[in-house]
């Protein structure tokens, strides 16, 4: 298996995501990560979603996403034509002695502290699951109290833009047709 993420443009309503989450689960498919927001188009919006799978399933997968009527695109980002990250927020204990420290691995993992308590510090930190992997291991060892992680998003690299390109498309396809 292997891990691919795909971007997914669509109809910014109601059950879009409900239906295409089912449509993976009803494969099979475990979604690894599933990130949902806005685009700078209200109408629109973008899921990033990670999946484990071989290449023959996920283009089924794909073939009956297009099939949806609420889906707009699909592209699949490969690592290294785009960006792709994660945040992370972790509540670490950093009493006195231990302070020093978890403050020195904040800094090393160019993350940043957004909220101190006498015996604890929350640490916002974006990165890929390897950077943010490899942070946790190195803050472990003081205690991790509380930890959240968002989803996967990612964008392709460069000044091409797939919403842009895909409204460009609609705009015409509308305009035959009225």
């Amino acid at each position: 298996m292997s891990r691919h993420t795909l971007s997914v443009l669509v109809e910014n309503k109601p059950s879009v995501l409900a239906r295409i989450a089912g449509l993976f689960s009803r494969r099979g498919f475990n979604i690894d990560s599933l990130a949902v927001g806005a685009t700078e188009h209200p109408e629109i919006s973008r899921m990033t979603i990670v999946v484990n799978v071989e290449e023959l399933p996920l283009e089924q997968v794909t073939k009956q996403l297009n099939k949806l009527v609420n889906v707009i695109k699909i592209v699949e980002l490969e690592p290294s034509s785009s960006v792709q990250r994660e945040l992370l927020l972790v509540k670490v204990k950093a009493d006195g002695q231990a302070r020093g420290s978890v403050l020195e691995t904040v800094q090393l993992f160019r993350a940043k502290v957004v909220d101190v308590a006498p015996d604890t510090v929350t640490i916002e930190a974006t990165g890929n699951p390897e950077k943010l992997d490899a942070m946790l291991r190195v803050l472990e060892p003081f205690g991790i109290r509380e930890l959240v992680q968002s989803g996967m998003v990612a964008v392709g690299r460069g000044s091409r833009s797939i919403t842009d390109r895909t409204l460009r498309s609609l705009d015409r396809v509308n305009e035959k047709s009225a």
